[in-house]
């Protein structure tokens, strides 16, 4: 095996960390919510706003770091923090607790995707970029995956036996040890090694400097709010898709549950990142705006979808909608991640990342649960549980309309912004 190949899988894992974290708080939010007293609004804020503040500011300083220090040691020290707050999580008693633990975690994971992203990008030229990139989204699926798997293993043997607290503390633990494991098996690649012949010093350019030059790309900046206003929806969907089928139908048994949605993860999600990276590329060689094209069509096909699993009358057609569902936005994260990386300066990937994940964090992870939370709160007022949960999921999908626009803008722009994207990667292999 390569050694960027294992390099890569390595990645993939931590990325893949990042989501457990992430998807285990969805996961076990009836239980957490019932132990702490918290309503479907609190409950949005900690899977949403409260994660992604921190998530999405403290990653803009550490990529400025990343792009002129060791983007491993960036990576095992953001990762060995967000696993001790992971920790720390199941030992709070109350909201003001757990929202904190939640920040910390932010902080941590800020530090994961912008190093990772270059990392990537230093040992894959640009026309493997999206199908290495594709593969590294796959940690998403299959960290969501890994949650469902670990709850399922850790709960007792009926529905009201899950130690919540006993999950987090152990999937800190376990993080803190990967930690380790990257700072002593991970190496540092040169920069721009994938663009140029030979080692070149690169110029580091001020923060300002970084963020004008990214925000005078017109795809880039498409690309952002494509990828943001899909993931509103998503995360939404997976912050309360478990408290939903609960409610739906309280007899469903939740360990059997549990798996499904794993194995519903782990594997059509996981196939649609990984194909629609690969049709990207293929696609691409021949037509550039298929970046943009294949998301567009992709998250077209999955609103009709996204609403029909809302209304089926029960859990196994929800499933089946959703496995579908999962497929589908599968598709736009190895075309968007490759945007964002290609059409970056070279000196500037890390940032390029940062910028991104700002942008998508904020209005997905910090919009979607919140969002969802919120309006789930002002139609239980007049509605039943399962009704709210359904209103309020059907309106969160509509979201998916501007950013089926975004990705066709994407399409028109970007043939002539990634024709200069090479030439200044050529300038800069000539300075």
């Amino acid at each position: 095996m390569k050694y960027r190949t294992f390099a890569l899988i390595l990645l993939t894992i931590v990325y893949g960390f990042n989501f457990i974290d992430r998807q285990i708080l969805g996961i076990l939010a009836p239980f957490i919510q019932e132990d702490l007293d918290l309503t479907n609004t609190q409950l949005g804020l900690l899977i949403g706003l409260a994660f992604a503040v921190f998530y999405t500011t403290v990653a803009i300083p550490i990529a400025w770091l990343a792009d002129r220090y060791s983007r491993v040691n960036i990576l095992s020290i953001s990762l060995a923090t967000w696993s001790a707050f992971t920790a720390l999580t199941g030992l709070a008693n109350n909201f003001i607790q757990i929202g904190l633990a939640r920040m910390g975690v932010g902080i941590g994971e800020a530090g994961g995707s912008p190093p990772s992203h270059s990392i990537i990008s230093d040992m894959f030229p640009k026309e493997e970029r999206a199908s290495a990139l594709g593969f590294y989204s796959m940690g998403i699926p299959l960290g969501i995956m890994a949650a469902y798997f670990v709850t399922a293993s850790l709960m007792g043997s009926s529905n009201d036996d899950v130690d919540w607290r006993q999950i987090f503390i152990f999937l800190g633990v376990t993080g803190i040890l990967l930690a380790v494991i990257v700072k002593l098996v991970l190496k540092e690649p040169v920069r721009g090694s994938m663009e140029f012949d030979s080692e070149t010093q690169l110029e580091k350019p001020p923060f300002i400097d970084s963020v004008k030059s990214l925000l005078k790309i017109p795809a880039w900046w498409a690309m952002c709010f494509g990828i943001a206003f899909a993931s509103f929806v998503s995360y939404a969907k997976a912050a309360f898709q478990t408290k939903y089928l609960i409610a739906l139908d309280p007899t469903f048994d939740f360990q059997t549950l549990v798996i499904i949605l794993g194995i519903m993860n782990g594997t059509t999600y996981a196939a649609g990142a990984f194909f629609g990276a690969k049709l990207a590329d293929k696609w691409g060689s021949k037509d550039i705006r298929a970046y943009g094209l294949l998301p567009a069509i992709a998250i077209s096909l999955a609103i009709p979808v996204s609403l029909a699993s809302w209304w089926v009358p029960s859990v196994e057609l929800h499933l089946m909608f959703g496995t579908v569902f999962l497929l589908l936005i599968g598709f736009y994260l190895g075309p968007s991640f490759a945007i964002a990386q290609t059409l970056a300066p070279i000196n500037m990937r890390a940032m390029s990342t940062a910028l991104f994940f700002f942008i998508l964090n904020m209005i997905g992870m910090g919009g979607g649960p919140t969002f969802a939370g919120w309006l789930m709160d002002v139609f239980g007022e007049g509605y039943t549980n399962v009704e709210s949960i359904r209103y309020s999921l059907s309106v969160v999908t509509l979201v998916f309309i501007p950013s089926i626009i975004a990705f066709f803008v994407v399409s028109k722009v970007l043939p002539n912004d990634w024709s200069q994207a090479e030439k200044r990667n050529m300038e800069l292999a000539r300075d």
